[in-house]
């Protein structure tokens, strides 16, 4: 096999070690939530991915068809479910962020920790 003949999972590669980079090495709350919501597109690339099938159509059975390949369905009813889920979270996330700019004055972690660590 050939070693750019699965791109899709370099693809999935990169993009994962990019989102887990700002989680991690960010101090900034929004950068880290970009980050995280980034991570979290690398894995339904993965999973869509393995969902495929080459030559694979809609699961739907027809009279006369006996040789017919069918691709899976459930991981993209999976990752729709995960996406909204994703979504909640990063509204969720968010308004945390808001009442944290509030309370403090900045979104830096550094800071607030500081600040907490001073009253």
């Amino acid at each position: 096999m050939e070693l750019f003949g699965l791109y899709n999972y370099w693809v999935f590669a990169i993009v994962l070690m990019t989102g887990f980079y700002a989680v991690i090495a960010k101090g900034n709350f929004i950068k880290r939530l970009i980050g995280l919501s980034i991570f979290q597109s690398a894995v339904f690339l993965l999973y869509i991915t393995m969902g495929k099938v080459d030559g694979g159509t809609a699961p739907i059975i027809q009279e006369g068809v006996t040789d017919q390949v069918y691709s899976n369905p459930l991981p993209q009813v999976l990752i729709l479910t995960a996406i909204v889920v994703g979504i909640s979270t990063l509204a969720l996330g968010l308004a945390i962020v808001v009442r944290i700019k509030e309370s403090y004055g900045t979104i830096e972690e550094h800071e607030v920790q500081s600040l907490d660590r001073s009253s």
